[in-house]
């Protein structure tokens, strides 16, 4: 009778280990196991851009890592998973909570259960957006090829929807870092749609922080985004005035980014519901 039930025990915890293996392989035979049309049609794809507060510096919580069957990413093999936080794994040693998850929570519970969401990330911290547009290797990381890269993993599964941005830090060095940026902003984002094959394709673009001990360059950046939002209709801002930084003057602490997340989210769903009444 002893020996029966060790091998009772046994065979439920091989059983339980077994279903923890296969956590993220589920989601790949979600996919697969739809035809190549349909698949395209029930992902909606994100790509994650920019520096650090975008690719999150936040502390990662246990609410941060509890994973949803429709909401997907991939890792640094390339291999759709289970999107959890943090997303984004170019820095391992600074890798923290971004906005990313908040934004696909809140924006499931605004679109149909058939639909999920993908996030791919590409955001790698101090870069700058000459870097981008020059495709400069940042911290191992060729940062417009690795754009290119990433997105092309993306259509491969569903749909792009459209592109989370938030950058800008970097380039408050000096008056004319600044006063360029507007025109790198014009330029960058035309190859990001280009590359994606929409030239119509939203980009919704945070506010730098107002907590910045650089505060009235952070602000003079953030009035030429305003600015290059005036003249791209496809372009959209997320405002960040009222959140708080996690204690180093940079970065967006825990709350705020989730914030952040949600925010990105509903201006999304003001842009759908902005399209359907133009038809």
């Amino acid at each position: 009778m002893r020996i029966k039930n060790i091998l009772i025990i046994v065979c439920i915890v091989l059983f339980l280990a077994g279903c923890g293996r296969n956590e993220n392989k589920e989601s790949v035979n979600y996919l697969q196991n739809n035809d190549e049309e349909s698949k395209k049609e029930i992902v909606w794809v994100f790509i994650l851009a920019g520096q650090s507060n975008m690719a999150g510096r936040g502390l990662v919580e246990p609410q941060d890592t509890i994973t949803d069957e429709r909401i997907l990413t991939i890792n640094e093999n390339n291999e759709l998973i289970l999107a959890r936080e943090p997303i984004h794994f170019y820095e391992p040693t600074r890798a923290g909570l971004g906005n990313g998850l908040s934004f696909a929570r809140t924006l499931l519970k605004e679109i149909p259960d058939s639909i999920s969401i993908m996030l791919i990330p590409t955001a790698v911290g101090g870069s700058s957006i000459s870097q981008w547009l020059e495709d400069d290797e940042h911290r191992n990381v060729n940062l417009y090829s690795n754009f290119r890269e990433k997105l092309e993993i993306g259509r491969k599964h569903g749909v792009i929807k459209g592109i989370l941005w938030h950058q800008g830090e970097s380039d408050t060095s000096t008056p004319e870092k600044i006063q360029i940026y507007q025109s790198q902003l014009t330029r960058l984002f035309t190859m990001f749609r280009n590359d994606a094959g929409n030239m119509n394709l939203p980009i919704i673009i945070g506010e730098l922080g107002s907590f910045s001990k650089n505060y009235e360059k952070w602000q003079a950046l953030n009035a030429e985004i305003k600015q290059y939002i005036d003249h791209d209709a496809d372009a959209f801002l997320v405002k960040t005035g009222d959140l708080h930084h996690k204690g180093d003057s940079v970065h967006f602490d825990s709350e705020g980014q989730r914030t952040m997340g949600r925010r990105y989210a509903d201006k999304y769903m003001e842009i759908l519901r902005n399209t359907r009444n133009e038809r």
